[in-house]
């Protein structure tokens, strides 16, 4: 049938499926959809089904019942809960202060010129790209009561008379977990601060210091500033990781002795997956998110403060 063409009138003919490609909203849309399908699959969808078990009575081999927030008020009542809570924010707040303090000094000294500059990066990266499970089970080694390096060398300096049970003492086992984390992720920082040191230019540093400026005078006000937002963004990524910290924690201690290293998220697969009560853990999991939602809407705004200035 044919299209007459009436006069002062547009005709629209339908647009071919190849060149809506074409128009950038379609071009867009097309773009992002792997990617939104990935988020919804592994992100929102198992979300959602955590909200739902942590708000049911379900078990192993038992979907459960609607219960409300039954169990958030259960746990708040566990003493050991309170003790993760306690535990997981100590541990965050510990161990990102020294991986910022220790990866900037790194950063400052791999920023200068020396030989061997590019192999001394490259290892530098060593503990953050090796496995947690292996590195952490070879400290694991390190710190036992009868085989550890380190209790042989304190003995041989003659520090310690006797072995030290560092995995075993409450006090110790929280200080053991937190030395293996800063290891690990003083190489992240690291590097992740020399990037953003290379971006600042030197021309800056040898004006301040040609007008009298102290070392410390030209990183207090000229080098920290330049470099606060990336280590604002580098410290929200490692509190982030850190807070939901759960291989190394367990493949250490598992939250012992004594639930003195319990976290978070070694609780909630403790009494999730260890005793089966899944509704439970994951009212645990679940309550980790709005002490991290407000951590990282707080750290946001302020990076968001910083970049304005």
């Amino acid at each position: 049938m044919a299209v007459t063409a009436v006069p002062g009138v547009e005709v629209r003919r339908p647009i071919p499926r190849l060149r809506r490609l074409e128009d950038e909203r379609w071009l867009a849309l097309a773009l992002l959809m792997p990617t939104a399908v990935l988020l919804g699959l592994f992100i929102a969808y198992p979300f959602v089904e955590g909200v739902l078990l942590s708000l049911s009575s379900a078990r192993v081999g038992d979907p459960g019942h609607f219960v409300g927030l039954k169990n958030f008020a259960k746990i708040w009542d566990d003493s050991i809960f309170r003790t993760a809570v306690w535990n997981t924010f100590w541990y965050t707040g510990v161990t990102t202060v020294f991986k910022l303090a220790l990866g900037l000094w790194l950063a400052m000294l791999l920023n200068r010129h020396f030989k061997g500059k590019a192999l001394v990066r490259a290892f530098i990266l060593l503990p953050f790209i090796i496995p947690t499970v292996l590195s952490t089970f070879a400290w694991k080694w390190m710190f036992d009561p009868t085989f550890s390096v380190i209790n042989w060398s304190l003995f041989h300096l003659g520090i310690i008379t006797q072995r030290i049970n560092w995995l075993g003492d409450p006090d110790l086992a929280m200080t053991s977990i937190i030395i293996v984390n800063i290891w690990r992720g003083v190489p992240f920082f690291a590097i992740s601060l020399l990037a953003g040191l290379q971006t600042i230019s030197p021309e800056l540093n040898e004006a301040a210091a040609i007008d009298g400026a102290r070392p410390w005078a030209r990183f207090w006000h000229i080098t920290w500033p330049l470099l606060l937002p990336v280590t604002m963004v580098v410290m929200l990524f490692s509190v982030i990781q850190t807070f939901a910290d759960f291989q190394l924690v367990y493949v250490m201690t598992g939250g012992g002795p004594a639930n003195a290293t319990q976290l978070f998220a070694t609780y909630a697969y403790q009494l999730g997956i260890g005793t089966g009560l899944l509704s439970e853990g994951a009212a645990i999991s679940l309550a980790m998110f709005p002490f991290l939602f407000i951590i990282v809407v707080a750290q946001l705004l302020y990076i968001r403060r910083v970049e304005v200035r």
